[in-house]
């Protein structure tokens, strides 16, 4: 039989290669030996290839004759009509073999070692074309990578057998690598399990189908998001890439869980997957995925399964998925701040001060500041959450599902839809929801009520902020609601705390100082930004229903402010009275004491100092630094961004103080730059700082003394070094304007949120 092969590349040389190389290179292939797994009878043969190759060579006579017949095939002159050549294109017999360039001839028990020399040449489909027909018994079937292997039985023991297997199986491997790296997933994917499958008929080499098995655990996150991004009409395609991630989340245990799935991917790597994978979901996808994962259950999941619930029971106008929404975040309001979500739940149910309440429980300042700027001439905040409803829903839900990337969204046109009216006209008189974790149970109260109990429930306030939608009386009949509203998840298991939740549940991407980037690993980023500056909007109000609801809330309050002040009344009077008792008694007991030991008196004023111990308390090593307090200034506001910039340059510095972090950063800065820190760490790697700082602007609202915003021009010099060396390259000097989120602790003001708003240079 006939192989593609010549001399020259069997010994790795070119054409005018000269005698001492043509010895060096036989040498050279000699000595190099194939893998441990080939026999004997493959090396033997590999051997004699290579022999014969430089015998032909090494012989002036015969290598100028071997010379004129590459010639001759290489620019294609008289290959047609001289009998002497033997190197022949058989490509008119479908039957045959195509050869590629020239070819030798060699007999039957040399198949193993020729194969193995292509294996060695990165002729990988040649010896998937070569070697399967001889596996399956027939030279009229060929295979392509990613086929399926036809079973065969063999009668006779065939020593190259084995080997055979071996080079065609590390031949499907080192083809699917190749389709990995040029980005082609499901076809390397392809390759691999035809190697998989082949090892696997025969029960030959487990080493190796565990090389390529492991290779394709590793694959399969590629895989997945390639099948996802698929268009929607691929619908076997996309539910292959889907069957993968249910895969892949049974052996990790979940979004967050710890289990090995064999893919390299650590929690954070995995969790920024996940949220890359999101735009490639349908919100009908991603609400199916993330509610079953949440059963398990999973902080991370239950919040992406808000998510898809508030957008498809917004965009489908099914409140009853928000209502489902809103009992999933009472659940993950005891691990985290949630409570602007849950307000906005109340709001697209209608239940105006729940949302309220919720509402001034936030601790989100943006979005509050954002609200309270767009509420100034109202008697509560609801235009503000109405105008900011409706731009969260469009630049923070929507753009994370690819079927609503180009939905608008308003609250006009949802509270104006009839099954959204009819549902919530239907909705019962919830117990109130204590967002502490508590529930309080509330009597009912007909729907035609408006009284402090009942207002929360009733959507025609919310009706009120668009004038022009048509509501149904409360008095009439109106048909059963055409989706009743669900129980809730059933989640009786409490919510395991991960690491993750925050990186996945708040930020895209973070650039703090123009020092650190958020990375993809596998590229991954996270479902929410709130925005603070959306374009200007203009709503009317209905002035005439929102001061009859005020109106009405001091009627209320007036009833029962007589019983309320008796009762001041009688509590005050005790208090003072024992105020009274308790001094008289104290002073008479002084006075008895003074009159028995009266103190001696000193002739001048004494300094109280002892030798063993400081006239100043003297704050320990470790001890925690003290921050400013009370009030802050821009004086206070230099300290406290000084302090931070002391504190990254000892975290990220060549003694990795990481824990220093925790002194000045809440929240998500302090888990931002915690991760950036620690990888350094793992890495050996650590940064020399120099910053000058300028603040520009305090902001601090009015009506919220607790959180403040900062912002400042910060000059940040940086050298950076990789393993005790300093990298030029990654060393830079840039000037930055950042803002700084603060808010006051008891022990002082800490950073909660820092967002680079650009270079100066």
């Amino acid at each position: 039989m006939r192989i593609p092969l010549d001399y020259y590349r069997i010994l790795g040389l070119p054409l005018a290669a000269s005698e001492e190389q043509l010895r060096q290179a036989y040498s050279d292939r000699r000595q190099q030996l194939p893998r441990r797994e080939y026999s004997q009878v493959a090396i033997n043969s590999r051997k004699q290839l290579i022999e014969e190759a430089y015998v032909v060579l090494s012989d002036p006579k015969e290598r100028r004759a071997y010379d004129q017949l590459y010639l001759a095939h290489a620019y294609g002159s008289e290959r047609e009509n001289n009998p002497t050549v033997a190197v022949e294109n058989r490509a008119a017999d479908s039957d045959s073999i195509e050869s590629q360039g020239l070819s030798i001839e060699i007999n039957p028990d040399e198949l193993a070692g020729a194969l193995l020399i292509l294996q060695e040449l990165g002729e990988y489909e040649l010896v998937l074309k070569l070697g399967h027909p001889y596996l399956t018994n027939n030279n009229s079937t060929g295979v392509q990578a990613g086929k399926t292997l036809e079973t065969s039985d063999f009668s006779d023991i065939d020593p190259q057998r084995a080997d055979v297997v071996l080079t065609v199986a590390l031949a499907c491997l080192e083809l699917g690598r190749e389709e990995w790296q040029q980005g082609h997933y499901e076809n390397a994917a392809a390759s691999l399990e035809t190697g998989d499958q082949l090892l696997a008929h025969f029960g030959l080499f487990p080493k190796v189908q565990a090389e390529i098995q492991a290779d394709l655990y590793r694959l399969r996150p590629y895989r997945i998001l390639e099948l996802l991004a698929l268009p929607l009409e691929k619908t076997a395609e996309r539910k292959q890439g889907l069957q993968l991630l249910q895969d892949i989340l049974g052996d990790r245990g979940g979004i967050d869980g710890t289990g090995n799935d064999h893919s390299g991917l650590n929690i954070d790597d995995f969790l920024r997957f996940i949220q890359q994978l999101r735009n490639h979901l349908t919100v009908a996808e991603q609400h199916q995925l993330f509610e079953a994962e949440s059963r398990r259950p999973s902080a991370v999941a239950i919040y992406l399964a808000v998510y898809a619930l508030i957008a498809r029971g917004f965009t489908q106008r099914q409140p009853a998925l928000i209502q489902q929404a809103k009992q999933m975040l009472i659940r993950l309001g005891k691990r985290q701040d949630v409570h602007l979500e849950q307000s906005l739940c109340a709001l697209m149910l209608g239940q105006t001060e729940e949302a309220t309440r919720a509402l001034e429980l936030s601790q989100e300042y943006e979005a509050l500041a954002f609200i309270r700027e767009h509420s100034q001439n109202s008697p509560d905040l609801l235009p503000g959450l109405c105008l900011y409803g409706e731009h969260w829903l469009q630049n923070d839900v929507f753009p994370n599902f690819r079927d609503l990337v180009k939905q608008q969204a308003s609250l006009k046109d949802y509270f104006a839809d009839r099954r959204v009216q009819t549902y919530l006209e239907q909705l019962p008189t919830q117990p109130e929801t204590n967002y502490e974790g508590s529930i309080t149970n509330q009597p009912s109260h007909s729907p035609t009520q408006i009284n402090p109990k009942s207002y929360r429930s009733n959507p025609n306030v919310v009706y009120g902020q668009f004038p022009n939608i048509r509501t149904h009386s409360s008095s009439s009949s109106p048909t059963s609601p055409t989706h009743s509203p669900t129980e809730g998840t059933g989640l009786d298991m409490p919510v395991t705390p991960v690491s993750g939740v925050e990186c996945v549940s708040r930020s895209n991407n973070y650039y703090m100082n123009g020092s650190a980037r958020s990375g993809v690993p596998s590229q991954a980023q996270t479902p929410r930004r709130r925005k603070s500056s959306p374009s200007a909007y203009s709503r009317g109000h209905n002035r005439e229903q929102q001061v009859a609801a005020a109106t009405r809330r001091r009627r209320s309050a007036s009833r029962g402010g007589n019983s309320k002040m008796r009762l001041l009344w009688v509590l005050g009077t005790t208090l003072a009275s024992l105020l009274v008792l308790w001094l008289a008694i104290s002073t008479t007991v002084k006075f008895v004491h003074n009159a028995l030991r009266p103190a001696p008196t000193l002739q001048d004023p004494q300094l109280s100092i002892q030798i063993n111990e400081p006239p100043l308390t003297i704050p320990g090593r470790n001890s925690k630094p003290q921050f400013p307090t009370g009030n802050l200034t821009e004086a206070t506001a230099q300290e406290v961004i000084q302090t931070w910039l002391a504190t990254k340059s000892a975290a990220l510095g060549p003694n990795h103080e990481i824990d220093s972090l925790e002194n000045i950063l809440i929240g998500s800065a302090l888990t931002q730059w915690r991760l950036i820190a620690q990888q350094d760490k793992a890495d050996n790697r650590y940064r020399k700082y120099e910053h000058s700082l300028k603040i520009e602007s305090l902001e601090i609202a009015p009506t919220d003394q607790e959180h403040a915003a900062v912002q400042a021009s910060v000059t940040e010099a940086t050298n950076f070094y990789e393993n005790g060396l300093l990298n030029q390259q990654k060393s830079s000097k840039e000037t930055v304007r950042v803002r700084y989120n603060l808010v006051r602790k008891p022990d002082g003001w800490r950073i909660r949120e820092i967002s680079v708003l650009n270079k100066e240079s």
